[in-house]
């Protein structure tokens, strides 16, 4: 039990590169390469910096020895469609949460969308190991409790990086703590072992931090400030998923007073 216990707590050490969720191969990064690009703000609101920066380093210390080379053994050694049904199985299970949470927003449409999704692939899918919803025009999409607290403009609050589940700013903290509620594998396993829910925890971080083996490795090797840019990372993909993907055009860069007379001498510049 203990070995599980340990096995489980480092799986979720993928989160100290990654932002909130770990990014899939294929999908591009908004790269940092300086200290401006890597964190606008330079800081703000991160009271905490010190100790953030050393737990960030505890567990990038931790994945290296650990989680990364059994999340490249993982990738190496399970095929592309046994990796895709125990994602599939994972994300099918995650449903009464993103239900839950999909109704608490009001977002009713896709409150239907993942009840039908859960039904459809828990049957059809083979108890979700197979995903023939998102080939029937019904897509996957996450939902959780910080998302919601952020859908009614409560604050991050301030940053704060902790073992284990990396960025955990008092929003997303709570929403994770709240969420467990809403997970009807915390009410099986209330009184019985813990087993089970420890392996869907292990399995799930090991599967999110080998489909983004590539990818966190670019954003590291070109990150002047590793923590900065996971920080920042961090905040843009929650501000995404959030909005849902809507782009807010009043939280966009004042541009009045840019100037696009290239024969000036303070002219924006672009390279393409």
């Amino acid at each position: 039990m203990a070995g599980i216990a340990l096995v489980a707590a480092l799986a979720l050490t993928f989160a100290l590169t990654a932002p909130h969720r770990a990014m899939a191969a294929d999908e591009e990064p908004a790269m940092a390469t300086s200290d401006t690009d890597a964190y606008n703000d330079s800081g703000e609101n991160d009271p905490l910096e010190p100790m953030n920066r050393y737990f960030f380093e505890l567990n990038k210390f931790f994945d290296t020895i650990l989680l990364k080379p059994v999340a490249t053994w993982y990738d190496g050694v399970v095929p592309e469609p046994g990796r895709n049904g125990i994602r599939n199985f994972l994300d099918n299970l995650r449903s009464p949460v993103i239900l839950a949470n999909d109704l608490l927003q009001g977002e009713w449409d896709r409150a239907g969308t993942t009840a039908s999704r859960f039904g459809i692939n828990t049957t059809v899918g083979l108890l979700g190991l197979f995903d023939p919803a998102a080939d029937w025009g019904m897509p996957q999409h996450s939902e959780d409790f910080g998302q919601t607290l952020g859908t009614y403009d409560v604050a991050e609050g301030p940053y704060l990086f902790l073992p284990v589940l990396g960025p955990a700013p008092p929003r997303d903290l709570t929403g994770f703590v709240v969420d467990q509620f809403f997970d009807p594998l915390t009410y099986i396993y209330w009184d019985d072992s813990s087993d089970v829910p420890l392996i869907r925890f292990a399995v799930n971080g090991i599967d999110q931090r080998a489909r983004s083996l590539d990818t966190l490795d670019q954003i590291e090797r070109t990150s002047v400030d590793h923590y900065a840019t996971v920080r920042n990372l961090y905040r843009q993909i929650r501000k995404n998923e959030i909005a849902n993907g809507k782009r807010d055009f009043d939280d966009l860069p004042d541009i009045d007073n840019l100037n696009f007379d290239t024969n000036e001498t303070d002219s924006p510049s672009a390279s393409f």
